[in-house]
């Protein structure tokens, strides 16, 4: 009797968790049809919304189950390639007749995706359709996009508030000394700085110089598309009077609409009415609604995805991992079953491949290279697209390009390998703690974490990465045909900009996907203007879109991110401080040898750096 209670309650428990699980699709599809427009944003005539309130991305994260129920799920990613479809879908549709961006809590993105963003916003000028752009205040990020506007607006109590490349990072050392850990680090490259913070309390000279010179190129970059974009922008003395002991005493709003950077003051209501002007007052008597198309509808009803084309586009973003991995991170073998599928079941003709990613596992990095090469061996052609990084481990998978495309503010390079193995003498002897044992060979028990590595273990890891570097130069020797000695001059774990790198040979050309698309098209005899894609990569299942759909949406008036732009300033402590944690624990948990850049900007800046519990109970102790 005592085995058919438990075999009962075992069926009770799987009946309830599937009545759980038909709840949580039934109120999903409810909220899903709730918040649908009822005319799918192609019924009327209006202006095309973009409220975009988090980060462009190259490839959104699903958000888990976990941190859509418990509210951490951060702020909505929005797909760079949907934003861009959806504006040159609008510059040639009738239906749309202006562009209203909110940037009011955007987050940011990489430079090169928000460069692509802004070359859609003037083909949609170019079709004779008004841009106008409102924020209560703008960092470089949204002035970048806003400067491709007809109109920019700004709230009376914002300002414009540009900062620049640059900034500061956690070096931690002297804590790891006080904890008595040791950071046994293991590289090859003199520029490779991933390692620094282990074993610095500071930027070494030739990592300052490195970044230095990245920072530098990418803040012209910033400059010159600025310039071309809005030409009447006085940008460098409204900046240099900024600085200025009088601009306490400067209206930071009024200052920016006196050096062109603006074109009026007024506030969300002043800013509705003038779009209203163009498309005419909504239905809802509220002030400063106008006739209007939600970016979540107009892409639902244009979306950009085609699965039909015989180019196929495969995406490596974000962290590149061993093994599967969900979307926003390179899984090595979720991307290498994309691919295989991809060879399968459609009749591809040719490859491109866009990268987005500041590396990561040595060993993923090759397993996704060989794949491609792998289409390669059937007779596809294969061009590379590289978006805002295509650093380190995305470097690597680059390599398997015929051509490959950057733009000159794509962060690339940083061919250099490391590990890291920390080890816990110290934080033993502190606590009078002792570790023995025995070996049969030197390599017992290595590497020893308790007492640190020994000279030969130690040795057998330099010797692994030295050996992985080496393959790295031959590769890139191979690949752009330089000489191995050239390579390994420029590279050494250097970060170069789109610009340099193209000097430098490490890649083919400046341009976008679309023009990596026409080359890929080019090259398989296919007509560039007929070019069809295909994505190769995994569909979110039925749960995870719910999930995403649950927690994402438009951004709206109860959303309580910060909006002025000293908060925002206020808000980066907190943030590198967890982003560094973030990435030590990622750095921690990776395999030993890795090819990353930690000295590349995050990706997706807008995205909040993921932490276990175990470390915020950590940071919560070195706060008291």
């Amino acid at each position: 009797m005592k085995f058919a209670g438990k075999v009962w309650r075992l069926l009770v428990g799987i009946k309830d968790g599937l009545v759980l699980l038909f709840m949580l699709i039934f109120f999903g599809l409810l909220y899903m049809a709730l918040s649908a427009s009822p005319t799918a944003g192609t019924g009327d005539r209006g202006t095309l919304l973009l409220a975009i309130s988090g980060p462009i991305v190259e490839q959104p994260s699903e958000p888990s189950a976990g941190e859509v129920l418990s509210g951490r799920a951060g702020p909505r990613e929005y797909r760079l390639r949907d934003i861009v479809h959806a504006l040159k879908e609008a510059a040639d549709d009738d239906k749309v007749q202006a562009v209203a961006l909110d940037l009011d809590i955007f987050s940011g993105g990489g430079q090169t995706a928000l460069s692509d963003v802004g070359a859609a916003l003037d083909q949609v000028k170019k079709a004779g359709k008004p841009v106008l752009a409102y924020a209560t205040a703008y960092d470089d990020d949204s002035y970048l996009l806003a400067s491709h506007a007809s109109e920019v607006w700004l709230n009376p109590m914002g300002g414009v508030l540009i900062a620049g490349p640059g900034g500061t990072g956690l070096y931690m050392k002297g804590l790891l000394d006080k904890l008595g850990v040791t950071a046994n680090v293991y590289k090859a490259g003199v520029y490779k700085s991933a390692v620094e913070p282990f074993v610095r309390n500071d930027m070494s000279p030739e990592a300052k110089q490195a970044a230095q010179a990245l920072a530098g190129s990418l803040w012209e970059s910033w400059n010159q598309e600025v310039a071309r974009a809005r030409p009447k922008a006085k940008l460098a003395p409204f900046m240099a009077s900024m600085t200025q002991e009088s601009a306490a005493q400067a209206d930071l709003s009024k200052a920016a609409l006196a050096a062109g950077l603006v074109d009026r003051l007024g506030d969300r209501d002043d800013f509705g009415r003038r779009v209203a002007e163009i498309s005419g007052a909504g239905e809802d008597p509220v002030p400063g609604s106008f006739r209007h198309i939600d970016y979540s509808d107009w892409i639902s009803a244009h979306p950009a995805d085609d699965d039909d084309g015989p180019i196929g586009i495969v995406t490596i973003a974000g962290e590149i991992v061993d093994g599967e991995a969900g979307l926003g991170t390179a899984g090595a073998e979720t991307i290498v079953r994309s691919i295989e599928e991809g060879l399968k079941r459609r009749n591809l003709k040719a490859l491109v491949v866009r990268v987005d990613s500041p590396g990561g596992s040595a060993l993923a990095s090759e397993r996704i290279r060989r794949a491609i090469m792998g289409a390669k061996a059937r007779g596809l052609p294969v061009v590379v697209s590289m978006g805002s990084v295509a650093a380190s481990g995305g470097y690597w998978v680059s390599m398997a390009g015929d051509k490959v495309y950057a733009e000159p503010s794509t962060i690339t390079g940083s061919i250099g390998v490391f590990g890291i193995l920390p080890s816990f003498q110290g934080t033993l002897a502190k606590l009078g703690v002792g570790a023995d044992g025995v070996k049969t060979t030197p390599l017992s028990g290595e590497p020893d974490l308790l007492r640190g590595p020994s000279p030969e273990a130690g040795r057998l890891v330099q010797a692994g990465v030295d050996n992985i570097y080496g393959r790295f130069l031959t590769l890139v020797s191979g690949a752009r045909k330089l000489p191995v000695a050239r390579v390994n001059e420029i590279g050494q774990g250097r970060v170069w900009d789109g610009g340099t790198a193209r000097q430098l040979g490490l890649v083919d050309a400046f341009g976008s996907l679309d023009d990596a698309i026409d080359e890929a098209a080019r090259r398989a005899k296919i007509d560039p203007d007929d070019a069809e894609v295909t994505w190769l990569e995994q569909k979110p299942s039925l749960i995870e879109s719910l999930f995403a759909a649950w927690a994402g949406g438009d951004s709206s008036s109860s959303d309580a991110r910060a909006r002025d732009a000293f908060s925002r300033i206020a808000e980066r402590p907190q943030t590198i401080l967890l982003r560094a944690v973030s990435d030590t624990e990622r750095m921690l948990a990776s395999p030993a040898i890795q090819a990353r850049c930690l000295s590349c900007p995050p990706v997706a800046r807008g995205r909040p750096p993921q932490v276990s519990a175990e470390t915020h109970w950590l940071l919560r102790l070195l706060a008291l």
